[in-house]
Protein backbone atom coordinates (compact mmCIF):
# COMPACT_ATOMS: atom_id res chain seq x y z
CA UNK A 1 0.00 0.00 0.00
CA UNK A 2 2.75 2.69 1.40
CA UNK A 3 4.82 1.37 -1.85
CA UNK A 4 1.67 2.09 -4.20
CA UNK A 5 0.94 5.33 -2.64
CA UNK A 6 4.95 6.72 -2.93
CA UNK A 7 4.41 5.95 -6.51
CA UNK A 8 1.47 8.12 -7.21
CA UNK A 9 3.27 11.12 -5.57
CA UNK A 10 6.34 10.33 -7.89
CA UNK A 11 4.27 10.54 -10.75
CA UNK A 12 2.27 13.60 -9.68
CA UNK A 13 5.69 15.73 -8.93
CA UNK A 14 6.90 14.61 -12.49
CA UNK A 15 3.47 15.28 -14.09
CA UNK A 16 3.39 18.43 -11.87
CA UNK A 17 7.19 19.47 -13.22
CA UNK A 18 6.83 18.71 -16.81
CA UNK A 19 3.83 20.26 -16.91
CA UNK A 20 5.17 23.16 -15.55
CA UNK A 21 8.05 23.37 -17.44
CA UNK A 22 5.67 23.09 -20.92
CA UNK A 23 2.98 25.94 -20.33
CA UNK A 24 5.76 28.49 -19.26
CA UNK A 25 7.69 30.52 -21.66
CA UNK A 26 11.05 30.21 -21.54
CA UNK A 27 11.87 34.16 -21.85
CA UNK A 28 9.96 36.77 -22.08
CA UNK A 29 10.57 40.53 -23.40
CA UNK A 30 9.28 43.46 -25.28
CA UNK A 31 9.29 44.22 -29.13
CA UNK A 32 11.15 46.85 -30.84
CA UNK A 33 12.37 48.37 -33.92
CA UNK A 34 14.86 49.63 -35.34
CA UNK A 35 14.30 53.65 -35.74
CA UNK A 36 15.93 56.36 -36.84
CA UNK A 37 15.62 60.51 -36.12
CA UNK A 38 15.88 62.46 -39.62
CA UNK A 39 17.15 65.54 -38.42
CA UNK A 40 18.00 68.29 -41.13
CA UNK A 41 20.96 68.87 -42.63
CA UNK A 42 20.75 72.88 -43.53
CA UNK A 43 19.70 75.93 -42.54
CA UNK A 44 16.44 77.57 -44.14
CA UNK A 45 12.25 77.43 -44.42
CA UNK A 46 10.80 74.23 -45.29
CA UNK A 47 9.23 75.16 -48.66
CA UNK A 48 7.52 71.73 -48.82
CA UNK A 49 7.14 68.88 -45.84
CA UNK A 50 3.87 66.83 -46.66
CA UNK A 51 4.37 64.16 -45.24
CA UNK A 52 2.20 62.57 -42.08
CA UNK A 53 2.67 60.17 -39.43
CA UNK A 54 1.56 56.61 -40.61
CA UNK A 55 3.25 57.63 -43.95
CA UNK A 56 4.80 54.02 -45.25
CA UNK A 57 7.90 55.65 -47.11
CA UNK A 58 10.84 53.33 -48.99
CA UNK A 59 14.13 54.26 -48.64
CA UNK A 60 15.45 57.07 -50.57
CA UNK A 61 11.88 58.78 -50.91
CA UNK A 62 11.73 62.34 -50.94
CA UNK A 63 9.73 63.45 -48.54
CA UNK A 64 10.06 67.71 -48.46
CA UNK A 65 12.57 70.50 -49.36
CA UNK A 66 14.23 73.18 -47.65
CA UNK A 67 14.45 76.35 -49.32
CA UNK A 68 18.27 75.91 -51.58
CA UNK A 69 17.58 79.55 -53.08
CA UNK A 70 20.95 81.36 -51.89
CA UNK A 71 23.01 78.60 -52.42
CA UNK A 72 22.27 77.84 -56.09
CA UNK A 73 22.92 81.59 -56.58
CA UNK A 74 26.20 81.42 -54.91
CA UNK A 75 26.91 78.28 -57.24
CA UNK A 76 26.50 80.27 -60.15
CA UNK A 77 28.54 83.28 -58.86
CA UNK A 78 31.33 80.27 -57.98
CA UNK A 79 30.66 78.85 -61.68
CA UNK A 80 31.42 82.71 -63.31
CA UNK A 81 34.26 83.10 -61.48
CA UNK A 82 35.67 79.97 -62.64
CA UNK A 83 35.08 80.79 -66.04
CA UNK A 84 36.82 84.03 -65.44
CA UNK A 85 39.52 82.28 -64.60
CA UNK A 86 39.69 79.86 -67.16
CA UNK A 87 40.11 82.44 -69.71
CA UNK A 88 43.20 84.21 -68.08
CA UNK A 89 44.52 80.54 -68.89
CA UNK A 90 46.97 80.93 -72.23
CA UNK A 91 47.98 78.52 -75.03
CA UNK A 92 51.83 78.34 -73.99
CA UNK A 93 52.86 76.87 -77.39
CA UNK A 94 51.00 79.72 -79.05
CA UNK A 95 52.63 82.20 -77.12
CA UNK A 96 56.22 80.83 -77.29
CA UNK A 97 56.10 80.47 -81.23
CA UNK A 98 57.19 83.99 -82.11
CA UNK A 99 60.11 83.93 -80.35
CA UNK A 100 60.97 79.80 -81.38
CA UNK A 101 60.52 81.16 -84.80
CA UNK A 102 63.29 84.26 -83.96
CA UNK A 103 65.47 81.78 -82.66
CA UNK A 104 65.15 79.19 -85.82
CA UNK A 105 65.35 82.22 -88.06
CA UNK A 106 69.25 83.49 -85.78
CA UNK A 107 70.15 79.90 -86.03
CA UNK A 108 70.39 80.15 -89.74
CA UNK A 109 71.74 83.38 -89.66
CA UNK A 110 74.74 82.01 -87.82
CA UNK A 111 75.37 78.97 -89.73
CA UNK A 112 75.07 81.38 -92.54
CA UNK A 113 77.96 83.74 -91.22
CA UNK A 114 80.21 80.82 -90.01
CA UNK A 115 80.51 80.07 -93.60
CA UNK A 116 81.08 83.26 -94.67
CA UNK A 117 83.89 83.18 -92.17
CA UNK A 118 85.33 79.97 -93.56
CA UNK A 119 85.85 81.41 -96.71
CA UNK A 120 86.91 85.16 -95.12
CA UNK A 121 83.35 86.72 -96.60
CA UNK A 122 82.69 88.01 -92.56
CA UNK A 123 84.44 88.77 -89.40
CA UNK A 124 84.97 86.62 -86.30
CA UNK A 125 83.22 89.55 -84.68
CA UNK A 126 80.00 89.25 -86.92
CA UNK A 127 79.84 85.78 -86.14
CA UNK A 128 80.25 86.23 -82.07
CA UNK A 129 77.44 88.95 -82.16
CA UNK A 130 74.95 86.76 -83.90
CA UNK A 131 75.51 84.15 -81.57
CA UNK A 132 75.05 86.31 -78.16
CA UNK A 133 72.02 87.47 -79.85
CA UNK A 134 70.93 83.83 -80.56
CA UNK A 135 71.77 82.97 -76.29
CA UNK A 136 69.88 86.00 -75.27
CA UNK A 137 66.67 85.04 -77.90
CA UNK A 138 67.07 81.07 -75.91
CA UNK A 139 67.06 83.46 -72.59
CA UNK A 140 64.25 85.10 -73.48
CA UNK A 141 62.62 81.73 -74.04
CA UNK A 142 63.45 80.21 -70.91
CA UNK A 143 62.23 83.09 -69.04
CA UNK A 144 58.91 83.36 -71.16
CA UNK A 145 58.05 79.84 -70.55
CA UNK A 146 58.56 80.14 -66.64
CA UNK A 147 56.48 82.85 -66.37
CA UNK A 148 53.50 81.60 -68.61
CA UNK A 149 53.45 78.24 -67.05
CA UNK A 150 53.71 79.40 -63.54
CA UNK A 151 50.59 81.84 -64.29
CA UNK A 152 48.74 79.31 -66.11
CA UNK A 153 49.90 76.77 -62.56
CA UNK A 154 48.66 80.06 -60.39
CA UNK A 155 45.11 80.18 -62.41
CA UNK A 156 44.53 76.51 -62.43
CA UNK A 157 45.08 76.50 -58.48
CA UNK A 158 42.54 79.21 -58.08
CA UNK A 159 40.56 76.91 -60.17
CA UNK A 160 40.84 74.07 -58.32
CA UNK A 161 40.16 76.36 -55.07
CA UNK A 162 36.96 77.46 -56.76
CA UNK A 163 35.70 74.22 -57.85
CA UNK A 164 36.10 73.21 -54.34
CA UNK A 165 33.39 75.78 -52.93
CA UNK A 166 31.34 74.68 -55.51
CA UNK A 167 31.11 71.17 -54.67
CA UNK A 168 30.09 72.19 -50.95
CA UNK A 169 27.65 74.43 -52.02
CA UNK A 170 26.64 71.27 -53.76
CA UNK A 171 26.63 69.45 -50.85
CA UNK A 172 24.20 72.03 -49.07
CA UNK A 173 22.17 71.74 -51.98
CA UNK A 174 21.70 68.10 -52.14
CA UNK A 175 21.10 67.93 -47.75
CA UNK A 176 18.46 70.63 -48.13
CA UNK A 177 16.21 68.09 -49.93
CA UNK A 178 15.01 65.87 -47.40
CA UNK A 179 14.91 61.69 -48.03
CA UNK A 180 13.77 58.73 -46.49
CA UNK A 181 17.17 56.59 -44.57
CA UNK A 182 15.25 53.39 -44.62
CA UNK A 183 11.97 52.05 -45.61
CA UNK A 184 9.11 52.16 -42.72
CA UNK A 185 6.34 53.64 -41.33
CA UNK A 186 6.65 57.32 -40.17
CA UNK A 187 5.97 57.26 -36.31
CA UNK A 188 6.33 61.34 -35.42
CA UNK A 189 6.51 64.22 -37.64
CA UNK A 190 7.94 67.29 -35.97
CA UNK A 191 8.05 70.14 -38.16
CA UNK A 192 5.41 71.60 -40.62
CA UNK A 193 5.32 73.10 -44.22
CA UNK A 194 6.77 77.11 -43.57
CA UNK A 195 8.49 76.67 -40.75
CA UNK A 196 12.15 77.92 -40.87
CA UNK A 197 14.82 75.22 -39.70
CA UNK A 198 18.16 75.06 -38.73
CA UNK A 199 20.59 72.12 -39.07
CA UNK A 200 20.19 69.25 -36.52
CA UNK A 201 16.66 70.02 -35.91
CA UNK A 202 14.31 67.09 -35.70
CA UNK A 203 12.00 66.59 -38.43
CA UNK A 204 10.68 63.13 -38.07
CA UNK A 205 11.23 59.53 -36.93
CA UNK A 206 10.94 56.65 -38.96
CA UNK A 207 10.89 52.99 -38.21
CA UNK A 208 11.03 49.92 -40.23
CA UNK A 209 7.96 47.69 -38.53
CA UNK A 210 8.11 44.96 -41.62
CA UNK A 211 10.75 43.14 -38.83
CA UNK A 212 10.32 42.89 -35.57
CA UNK A 213 13.01 42.56 -32.95
CA UNK A 214 11.88 40.71 -29.20
CA UNK A 215 14.64 41.79 -26.56
CA UNK A 216 14.58 39.35 -23.88
CA UNK A 217 16.66 37.34 -21.39
CA UNK A 218 17.84 34.66 -20.46
CA UNK A 219 19.60 32.93 -17.37
CA UNK A 220 22.94 31.56 -17.40
CA UNK A 221 22.05 27.75 -17.83
CA UNK A 222 19.93 28.70 -20.76
CA UNK A 223 22.98 30.44 -22.17
CA UNK A 224 24.54 26.82 -23.19
CA UNK A 225 21.66 25.68 -24.95
CA UNK A 226 21.35 28.69 -27.36
CA UNK A 227 22.93 29.45 -31.11
CA UNK A 228 22.63 32.29 -33.41
CA UNK A 229 20.62 31.47 -36.58
CA UNK A 230 18.14 29.18 -34.28
CA UNK A 231 14.64 29.51 -34.66
CA UNK A 232 12.38 29.48 -31.66
CA UNK A 233 8.67 30.21 -31.05
CA UNK A 234 7.53 33.74 -30.38
CA UNK A 235 4.15 34.89 -28.79
CA UNK A 236 2.68 38.02 -28.91
CA UNK A 237 0.29 38.99 -26.06
CA UNK A 238 -2.58 41.16 -27.67
CA UNK A 239 -4.59 40.70 -24.39
CA UNK A 240 -7.69 38.90 -23.10
CA UNK A 241 -5.82 35.95 -23.09
CA UNK A 242 -5.67 36.28 -26.44
CA UNK A 243 -1.73 35.23 -28.02
CA UNK A 244 -0.91 35.13 -31.36
CA UNK A 245 2.48 32.75 -32.61
CA UNK A 246 5.29 32.99 -34.90
CA UNK A 247 8.98 32.18 -36.07
CA UNK A 248 11.83 34.17 -35.03
CA UNK A 249 15.11 33.66 -35.48
CA UNK A 250 18.07 34.26 -32.38
CA UNK A 251 19.96 37.01 -33.99
CA UNK A 252 22.24 38.39 -30.83
CA UNK A 253 23.20 37.22 -27.53
CA UNK A 254 25.14 39.41 -25.26
CA UNK A 255 27.93 38.42 -23.97
CA UNK A 256 27.84 40.27 -21.05
CA UNK A 257 25.48 39.54 -17.86
CA UNK A 258 23.33 42.49 -16.55
CA UNK A 259 21.00 42.22 -13.46
CA UNK A 260 17.38 41.02 -14.08
CA UNK A 261 15.27 43.97 -15.38
CA UNK A 262 12.39 44.61 -12.61
CA UNK A 263 9.83 44.85 -15.58
CA UNK A 264 10.66 41.66 -17.07
CA UNK A 265 10.12 38.14 -15.62
CA UNK A 266 12.36 35.29 -16.23
CA UNK A 267 12.16 31.46 -16.23
CA UNK A 268 13.77 31.18 -13.04
CA UNK A 269 12.65 33.95 -10.68
CA UNK A 270 15.60 33.77 -8.51
CA UNK A 271 18.32 34.90 -10.86
CA UNK A 272 19.97 37.65 -10.08
CA UNK A 273 22.34 37.87 -13.52
CA UNK A 274 20.64 37.15 -17.13
CA UNK A 275 21.60 38.07 -20.86
CA UNK A 276 20.10 40.00 -23.42
CA UNK A 277 18.94 38.07 -26.27
CA UNK A 278 17.68 39.54 -29.57
CA UNK A 279 14.80 37.32 -31.83
CA UNK A 280 13.72 38.84 -35.51
CA UNK A 281 10.19 38.33 -36.19
CA UNK A 282 8.23 39.08 -39.24
CA UNK A 283 5.51 41.26 -38.80
CA UNK A 284 2.22 40.20 -40.26
CA UNK A 285 1.29 43.89 -39.41
CA UNK A 286 -0.14 43.13 -35.82
CA UNK A 287 2.83 43.54 -33.55
CA UNK A 288 3.61 46.92 -32.61
CA UNK A 289 6.39 48.53 -30.30
CA UNK A 290 6.23 47.55 -27.22
CA UNK A 291 3.95 45.21 -27.17
CA UNK A 292 5.02 42.42 -24.09
CA UNK A 293 6.40 38.78 -26.18
CA UNK A 294 7.31 35.36 -24.83
CA UNK A 295 9.76 32.92 -26.44
CA UNK A 296 9.78 29.26 -26.40
CA UNK A 297 13.17 27.20 -26.85
CA UNK A 298 12.77 23.82 -28.97
CA UNK A 299 14.39 21.39 -26.65
CA UNK A 300 14.80 23.56 -23.12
Amino acid sequence: MKTKLLNIIVLALLFTSCGGKKNGPDASGVFEAAEVIVSAQANGQLVSFTLEEGTELEAGAVVGQIDKTQQELSKAQLEASIKTSESRKVDVAVQLAPLQQDIATQKKELERYQNLLKSDAATTKQVDDIRSQLVSLEKQLDAQRTTLTGNNAATQNEIASLEIQVAQIEDQINKSTITAPLSGTVLAKYAQEGEYVQSGKALFRIADLRRMTLRAYITSDQLTKLKLGQKVTVSADFGEKDMREYTGTLTWISDKAEFTPKTIPTRNERANLVYAIKIAVDNDGYLKKGMYGEVTFTGL
